[in-house]
């Protein structure tokens, strides 16, 4: 599917987050080989609680504006919002809800797609979710999790240097 023919190991090694894009409209079969990714996602209990609202209207970009306060976002081509309904969510018996988890699944695997068919993106949580919600008409009830702008890089950035060893983040048996 993409220039960069990767396999998953590849893609979670090489993908960085992109905030400078072209002029490049994203083609609709990429949009929806990543939409599609988003759908396969597993979410607990299988209970497919997310939904995905794709921006690519300039005039409601421009409206997003507000809620996030950084030019280079409203210029991608595309921007994805990644939502929930936390009530449809599954919950662990101590009642934690596993909605911002599910949702984090099928936006990473958004991301790794879009990377794979040579499209940059950026996982944006420093939101005004309010702001979004109404720029967007989203229910009350929902919830955002990310939004995602989607693009052609108009950036190239190398490997990531700055993760920390597995000595220091792996414990075997127990801690």
């Amino acid at each position: 599917m993409g220039d960069l023919a990767l396999n998953v190991f590849e893609a979670v090694k090489t993908r960085r987050s992109i905030r400078k894009y072209t002029n490049k409209p994203v083609e609709k079969e990429k949009l929806l080989r990543i939409l599609e990714a988003a759908r396969l996602s597993p979410s607990a209990n299988n209970n497919q609680h997310c939904h995905f609202v794709v921006v690519s209207d300039e005039a409601i970009l421009e409206r997003l504006l507000p809620a996030y306060k950084r030019e280079w976002f409203v210029k991608a081509p595309i921007v994805i919002v990644a939502c929930s309904y936390p009530s449809k969510a599954w919950s662990r018996m101590d009642g934690e809800s596993y909605w911002k988890v599910d949702s984090a699944i099928a936006v990473e695997n958004m991301i790794l797609v879009a990377h794979e068919a040579s499209l940059g993106a950026c996982w944006v949580a420093a939101f005004d979710e309010n702001k979004v919600k109404e720029a967007l008409r989203i229910p009350k009830e929902v919830r955002l999790i990310a939004m995602i702008p989607l693009g052609y890089p108009a950036e190239k950035k190398g490997p990531v240097t700055d993760r920390k060893s597995l000595d220091e983040i792996i414990h075997y048996d127990q801690w």
